[in-house]
């Protein structure tokens, strides 16, 4: 709550105290308790922060209002150097690595486009205690998303594309569930998380999808919310996009990254895939916090890379805290490097300019507060308000790492923090006190803050844990042997979970991820494992009885997701298939069943089409085109002795012909 005083001279009146205070970082509004009429004034920060300006109402009467800061605070602003103002920032930086456990750091600090700072903390590589350098590289996760946009940017200075253009005009065959978000959706639409879909990263995490197919499977991932009203985090529109301007170039969006950013900003030791900075001198392992259940004591664990070039634009790229303050420069440049104008300032302006507002969620509840009250997103950046000064800054978390870029534009002071250490928010307490430090303002203790916020999150997540078992249903069990339950279940959208029987329990293997099932209740098993402990799967029948789906919850907006049972590979293969041609007597009329010749398996009736038959389920086929119809073959001593056919309105066994 904010707290205030007033003294109007040429009233005689001293420290009056101020009620109904608001305070946004760039408007404020407030009352001066005691004199009669309600005097309130309401006005806006200058952009330097040194002046309020507004109108001051009483009694009915308006008046045009000036307030201009002065004092002790003017001058420390005015007087200090960044010298001054770094004084103790590598100690502040490394007792807050102790803090978060972080076990190395890069960073760079710009001001007025010099590079202020530029040096490594801490070590990227534990066991071999090798130390960090402004070169060492870093995944930058998502804060590779603004490289994405200003691609787009430049594609529209040449008029290869146009933002507000719908993007089937340059991909036909662009297609969403939502119709009208197929029609509409725009190259803008795409970068600013407005699409109307939730995250959906499960369909992509782990997946050995190229980027082509996962743009073609996107019509089959359910929205939560309509087109163009809410701010949803999407990192597949962001793939989309980078493979937009791949597709309207003849390139790829690698290639158009490295030669029309990488190169003219001379970030040399920058990449676009993990498997590219392994092979670097200098590049930083990964890392995690593990909390022992027992002690609840966290230790540090390597942990492996992960590969995501297939959705490579939304946060692929690693670089260095050397590089990066480049491409911080280049932003407070307006698109300028040295003497060359690489993209025009509108472009870059049009890039930082709000597109939609970030309301409610986790992202929200973390980085708004009173004194960054509200956050927006541009085309690949955030935007907010910090203390009276715009902010613009995203962060960045893939497996292993976190990262943070930001800057003010104008106060021409930017910065990044690129860490190994999976999800923490270190990086954005970095910024926020060189922010504080550079603008002569009294440090937060965002360390404190933070530290608070993180602990209710984990206290949360561990009462959570502690009450799952609220809704299990005790002493039941399956409705099928635990062989039943294997399988190869598949989703067009979300790919195919395996599960096997493994000895007496149950293994689901899903992008890459392996993890043991443990029986929940009824025909529910719940993940024991890493790395999706707790995920549970919840088997389905059919009218037969048969398991047919494995529903999963993989996206908490929309319903369940449910992956239909695959036949078994074998009913595939010719020589299994061969077994089953012949003529089948069924009451004097003789049914054909024939294997073509691309291994597809046909029934002709006697005055009816031939009917393709398509793999159920051990001997069983469906009639393709008829729901309810089937044909189950007989097995005695390794021979096909019947076939039958199994409808709505009956069973018909039609015996085999010798």
């Amino acid at each position: 709550m904010w707290t205030g005083s007033i003294d109007i001279p040429p009233q005689a009146a001293e420290d009056l105290p101020l009620k109904d205070i608001s305070f946004d970082g760039s408007k404020v509004i407030f009352s001066i308790e005691g004199p009669p009429g309600n005097p309130t004034f309401d006005g806006i920060f200058s952009q330097e922060g040194l002046t309020i300006a507004g109108e001051f109402t009483q009694a009915g009467q308006t008046f045009p209002f000036e307030l201009t800061r002065t004092g002790e605070a003017v001058e420390k602003e005015e007087k200090i150097s960044p010298e001054e103002a770094l004084k103790d920032f590598d100690e502040f930086v490394q007792s807050s690595m102790k803090e978060w456990n972080v076990p190395g750091a890069g960073i760079a600090i710009v001001k007025d486009n010099e590079v202020m700072l530029c040096k490594g903390y801490g070590h990227r590589d534990i066991e071999k205690e090798l130390p960090v350098t402004a070169e060492t590289q870093f995944a930058i996760g998502s804060s590779s998303k603004a490289f994405t946009t200003l691609i787009l940017g430049m594609l529209v200075e040449e008029g290869t594309i146009e933002w507000d253009k719908p993007v089937r005009t340059y991909l036909a065959n662009f297609e969403l569930d939502d119709d009208f978000a197929t029609e509409r959706m725009t190259p803008r639409d795409l970068v600013c998380h407005r699409s109307g879909l939730p995250r959906h990263d499960f369909m992509w995490y782990g997946s050995s999808f190229s980027r082509e197919e996962i743009y073609e499977r996107l019509r089959y991932l359910a929205p939560n919310e309509d087109f163009r009203t809410e701010f949803q985090y999407q990192n597949l529109m962001f793939m989309t996009a980078g493979y937009l301007a791949g597709q309207v170039t003849g390139s790829s969006w690698e290639q158009l990254v490295t030669e029309r950013i990488f190169e003219p900003l001379r970030m040399r030791n920058s990449n676009l895939s993990v498997k590219d900075m392994e092979r670097t001198p200098d590049f930083a392992l990964g890392y995690e916090e593990k909390k022992d259940k027992e002690s609840k004591k966290k230790e540090i664990k390597q942990m492996p890379f992960r590969n995501i070039d297939n959705v490579g634009p939304a946060g692929s790229i690693n670089s260095s805290a050397a590089d990066m303050a480049e491409w911080v420069k280049f932003q407070l440049n307006e698109g300028k490097v040295n003497e060359t104008q690489v993209v025009s300032p509108l472009t870059i302006q049009e890039l930082h300019r709000p597109h939609i507002v970030v309301h409610g969620g986790l992202l929200a509840r973390l980085f708004t507060q009173p004194e960054m009250p509200h956050m927006m997103y541009g085309l690949g950046w955030f935007v907010q308000p910090y203390r009276g000064h715009e902010m613009i800054h995203h962060g960045g978390n893939i497996d292993g790492f976190s990262a943070q870029v930001g800057f003010m534009p104008k106060d021409k002071i930017g910065l990044v923090v690129l860490t190994n250490l999976n999800g923490t928010p270190f990086p954005y307490v970095i910024a926020l006190n060189v922010f504080d430090r550079l603008l002569g303002l009294e440090e937060i203790d965002w360390n404190g803050r933070y530290k608070l916020m993180w602990s209710q999150l984990e206290q949360a997540e561990d009462q959570a844990e502690e009450l799952e078992d609220i809704n299990q249903k005790k002493n039941t069990k399956t409705s099928h042997p635990m062989e039943d339950y294997a399988g190869v279940y598949s989703h067009p959208a979300y790919g195919p979970i395996k599960i096997e029987k493994k000895h007496k329990a149950l293994e689901a293997e899903y992008n890459g991820m392996t993890f043991e099932l443990e029986h929940w209740h009824y025909d529910v098993f719940r993940s024991k494992t890493e790395p999706l402990k707790g995920l549970k799967l919840a088997f389905l029948t059919n009218l037969n009885g048969d398991i047919d789906r494995v529903s999963v919850v993989l996206e908490q907006t929309v319903d369940a997701i449910e992956f239909e049972r695959e036949p078994p590979e074998e009913m595939y293969e010719p020589d299994y298939l061969e077994q089953f041609a012949g003529d089948y007597d069924m009451m004097g009329l003789t049914l054909e069943v024939s294997l073509r010749s691309d291994n597809t398996l046909t029934m002709t009736v006697p005055g009816q089409p031939t009917y393709e038959l398509e793999p159920y389920l051990g001997t069983e086929f469906k009639l393709k085109t008829f729901k309810g119809y089937s044909v189950k073959f007989v097995m005695e001593k390794g021979k096909v002795t019947q076939a039958v056919l199994i409808q709505p309105n009956g069973v018909f066994p039609a015996k085999r012909k010798d």
